[in-house]
């Protein structure tokens, strides 16, 4: 780890703390030539691996920007969607996979979504999953008919 004062690359790590999100350690460094103190943030680096196999990192706001499309002309806030982006990305950290495939993000996105707004649900879904035909879409309503009774 350099130094940000002087850009030595011999540092000392004082103290390590999990930050309070819990998907990041904090660590307290003093560095051997100037004796400078400084802090470091860690976090895992996700990355989505997609279908052609090309890997990009995790963007939280590609996945809100996809779900805002679905949400287009419905009740659902900007703080919304960044509460369900945030979820999203907690719940792929909490898999402890560091490569995440392009369809378990969008797994990640189908509940909280559902939860958030029915309608941008199906929109979504609709994409994701490929509906071909109104069956489709029938079926898809009938689960969230049965989940909504099991919850209600």
């Amino acid at each position: 780890m350099h130094c940000p004062f002087c850009r030595h690359n011999d540092t000392r790590v004082l103290d390590s703390r999990v930050a309070e999100d819990g998907t990041s350690i904090r660590r307290r460094r003093l560095c051997s030539a100037c004796e400078h103190r400084f802090t470091t943030l860690e976090q895992m680096q996700l990355v989505v691996v997609k279908r052609s196999g090309a890997v990009e990192p995790f963007s939280r706001e590609k996945v809100v920007n996809g779900v805002a499309k679905a949400c287009k002309g419905r009740p659902v806030t900007e703080g919304d969607l960044a509460k369900l982006g945030q979820r999203v990305e907690e719940s792929l950290r909490a898999s402890g996979q560091a490569e995440i495939p392009a369809h378990d993000v969008g797994v990640a996105v189908l509940g909280p979504l559902s939860e958030l707004d029915p309608v941008a649900y199906l929109r979504f879904a609709s994409v994701y999953k490929q509906y071909d035909c109104v069956e489709d879409f029938e079926a898809e309503i009938g689960r969230l008919r049965a989940s909504a009774v099991t919850v209600g």
